[in-house]
């Protein structure tokens, strides 16, 4: 018989893991969150109660009070990308609420942040990879060629932490917490660039990994352009819909993030975007896009 590993109910907690579903619209979104939620005994983190997820796409947020940050403070982003999502914000003005530019409070660098990520992101891998061997499959032993060369190099460090250096990564989590509720204590939601950059073609190799430099600011290239892992040290929910397309036609992403347990608030924001700028029409990029050859 196999092995049977039971979930680690705490694995994803350091960083928050966030499971949510990808859908085209939000309408679809908020049914797909209420058939998810709900408790579950396992889970010390799920909630016991009911939300009406739907209902809230129809809230008006007239009256609400939105911060935006084009950058985190800390994040250097493409000036099309800066240029598109600041646009966006304009929407929420037309529904009623009063947008204002602020400043986070995030004190650290980018890329010290990235690689607070990337270590305590890698823990869990180890814990997955742990749990494979269990089973019979040494993957870091037998196939240790198959996994990226950037893998690799972050096990290593994560292998190698200590209790303390454990604790020291949480602690710099805790000052984006704090950064990031204290925004919230004034505002209802806070609203950024999802991504720093465009997409990127996909390597030849499978390897594909995002640019290494971003307005001539070196960043990590595994996740130093995503605005979107700070929210994953706080557990914050948060949202991404489209902003609009680049000059290239690509698309361009706006994270709408709420109060500790106000999903509600991020959908109904998300809806009422979508209601003044809806984006079904550029599906049809996507589904008129040539594919290439294998």
């Amino acid at each position: 018989m196999p092995t049977v590993v039971r979930p680690n109910a705490f694995g994803g907690t350091a960083p928050f893991i966030f499971e949510g579903p990808i859908t085209r619209t939000v309408e679809d979104a908020a049914l797909a969150l209420s058939a998810l939620a709900g408790h579950d005994a396992r889970d010390p983190f799920s909630l016991d109660q009911e939300v009406d997820f739907l209902a809230a796409t129809r809230r008006p947020i007239r009256g609400w009070k939105i911060a935006y940050s084009p950058n985190l403070d800390v994040f250097p982003v493409d000036a099309g990308v800066a240029a598109t999502v600041a646009k966006a914000v304009q929407a929420f003005t037309e529904a009623g609420a009063e947008v204002e530019e602020v400043k986070v409070g995030i004190k650290r660098p980018q890329q010290e942040l990235s690689q607070v990520w990337c270590r305590l992101g890698m823990l869990g891998e180890l814990q997955a990879l742990e749990d494979l061997k269990t089973q019979g499959f040494d993957l870091l032993k037998d196939h240790r060629d198959d996994l990226p060369p950037l893998f690799l190099h972050w096990a290593e460090i994560a292998a190698r932490m200590s209790a303390m250096d454990f604790m020291r990564d949480n602690a710099v989590r805790t000052e984006v917490y704090d950064a990031i509720s204290g925004v919230l204590q004034r505002y209802d939601l806070l609203v950024t660039p999802t991504l720093a950059c465009v997409a990127v073609d996909n390597a030849a190799n499978g390897d594909t990994v995002g640019p290494s430099r971003i307005n001539g600011e070196a960043v990590d290239p595994l996740i130093g352009w995503c605005l979107t892992y700070p929210v994953n040290f706080t557990g914050h929910p948060a949202a991404s819909i489209p902003a609009g397309l680049s000059a290239d036609g690509l698309p361009i992403g706006m994270q709408i993030i709420g109060r500790r347990y106000a999903d509600a608030d991020v959908l109904a924001a998300s809806a009422a975007f979508e209601r003044l700028r809806p984006w079904q029409d550029s599906y049809r990029l996507c589904a008129q896009r040539p594919l290439r050859p294998a």
